[in-house]
């Protein structure tokens, strides 16, 4: 077993989610990461928890059987009481063919993702992780070798955490008592969101692993404006490009999409809160150099701004501020490193990539 296996197994457990004796440890897995499951048994004895592996959420062939076989959905209780158990959660991304539920219709996707949305609140009030094991499929997909991925996986992976908390804890003092953010990146993007009550969070490798952002949620009906969102993103099994999306009271009026805006459609369709903003969020992680198609690691890229349509998460809902509520919560991604900017409640805090507080940003 490659070293950096164990590592990154004992940063999930010592870092990520502090796992504790008695702890009922649910790792949702794809059988391509057997190793890194492995790993984490082995710290999970040492430490007295008490693991099971399940193969749910990222179990995209037999999820592809079931969904085209099936139209209507119910929220599995025998699940429920599962997540309803246990103490921590550890889903570990990882394929043998990413383009496995491409052929699922979108509508019957949405309609699961509808009656999944009570285990995926379960799941978030517990402690969890979300990471990457290195598998050959994503390699591919990021359009290098398997030898390559691993190490830029790993690399981003085995990181000194608290560093990166320092580093942007900077970004999280400016936006987190801030009203209002606007976006603009060439002549393609100007969008303005309230922020206002709500909370900045530092992620820095905790529920993401990797981490390396700050990000907070939208007043739900504050954001005004126009997003061309040039960089693509890979959702249920397929490539979906140029996303422009047109915002008036917080909702998306307009939408089109280079590729497979079919597939969008549906996304902003799924219900009432997925035409709205959840999340804003700022990619710190220059240490993540390549683009991957994998959001987990795009969204963390330095020199750019990711905005989710769909459900907000409930720590950066300020407590008298309304949650924007749906089944999905979709990344898109906005390249800041040329003619762009970040401006706070009227000052501009990131230009072209540089923040306010880094060398280089009066330049």
């Amino acid at each position: 077993m490659d070293p950096r296996i164990r590592e990154h197994a004992e940063v999930i457990v010592d870092h990520s989610i502090d796992l504790s004796e008695g702890d009922n440890l649910v790792i949702d897995a794809h059988p391509q990461a057997a190793d890194l499951v492995t790993a984490l048994h082995e710290f999970a004895a040492d430490r007295g928890a008490n693991p099971l592996v399940v193969q749910d959420r990222l179990g995209e062939r037999f999820r592809r059987a079931y969904l085209r076989n099936r139209d209507e959905f119910e929220t599995p209780s025998h699940i429920e009481a599962l997540y309803e158990e246990m103490d921590a959660y550890i889903a570990i991304k990882g394929s043998d063919n990413v383009t496995e539920t491409s052929d699922v219709d979108p509508e019957t996707t949405a309609a699961y993702q509808q009656s999944q949305q009570p285990l995926l609140n379960e799941r978030l009030s517990k402690t969890w992780c979300l990471t990457q094991y290195p598998a050959p499929a994503n390699a591919q997909l990021a359009q290098t070798s398997t030898e390559g991925y691993e190490n830029f996986v790993w690399d981003a992976v085995l990181k000194d955490w608290d560093a990166v908390r320092e580093h942007q804890a900077q970004m999280v003092e400016i936006l987190d008592p801030a009203d209002e953010v606007r976006i603009v990146s060439g002549e393609t993007t100007d969008v303005t969101m309230s922020v206002t009550g709500n909370e900045t969070l530092n992620d820095y490798g905790e529920k993401n692993l990797p981490g390396g952002e700050v990000f907070t949620a939208p007043v739900p009906d504050s954001v005004e404006g126009e997003v061309l969102f040039d960089k693509p993103l890979y959702h249920q099994g397929r490539e979906v490009t140029d996303v422009f999306l047109r915002f008036e009271d917080g909702e998306v009026v307009e939408h089109s999409a280079g590729k497979n805006e079919d597939l969008l459609t549906e996304v902003l369709s799924t219900d009432d809160g997925a035409s709205r903003l959840g999340e804003l969020g700022i990619g710190m992680n220059r240490d993540i150099d390549q683009f991957s198609y994998n959001m987990l690691f795009d969204e963390k890229m330095g020199d750019t701004v990711h905005m989710a349509v769909g459900r907000s998460y409930d720590e950066t809902v300020g407590e008298d501020n309304e949650q924007n509520e749906s089944a999905v919560h979709v990344d898109m991604i906005v390249d800041m490193s040329e003619d762009s900017f970040i401006e706070v409640d009227g000052e501009v805090v990131q230009r072209n990539g540089t923040f306010i507080f880094e060398d280089g940003f009066e330049d």
